[in-house]
C-alpha cells in the first residue's frame, strides 16, 4: 500500500485530537447514524484546532468564527434544555 498523503496525515492526526476531547459519554453508538450533540462538539473542535494552527486565511477566519459561534450556542441551549429535564428525573 503507498504511504499516506501529508493531507491524510494531517486529518488523522486532528481526528485523534479531536476525539481526545470528546466527552465518551457524549460520542455516538457504534453504527448509528445522524447527527448528534458529539458530532457538532467535534466540528467546534475541530474549527478551534485548525484555526490555531493556521489553516484559514484572514478573509475566511470571520465567517468560520461565526459558524463556529452559531455551532456552540446551539451546544448551550441543547445543554440548558437537558439540565431542566436531568433534575425532574432526579426529583
Amino acid at each position: 500500500m503507498a504511504d499516506k498523503s501529508k493531507s491524510q496525515e494531517e486529518f488523522e492526526a486532528v481526528a485523534a485530537e479531536v476525539d481526545g476531547n470528546v466527552p465518551e459519554a457524549t460520542q455516538a453508538p457504534e453504527g448509528e447514524q445522524g447527527l448528534n450533540l458529539s458530532d457538532i462538539r467535534a466540528c467546534v473542535t475541530i474549527i478551534d484546532i485548525v484555526t490555531r494552527r493556521g489553516a484559514f486565511e484572514g478573509a475566511e477566519i470571520a465567517d468560520i468564527g461565526s459558524v463556529r459561534n452559531r455551532l456552540d450556542s446551539f451546544l448551550k441551549a441543547a445543554a440548558e434544555a437537558q439540565a431542566p429535564a436531568e433534575e425532574s428525573t432526579e426529583a
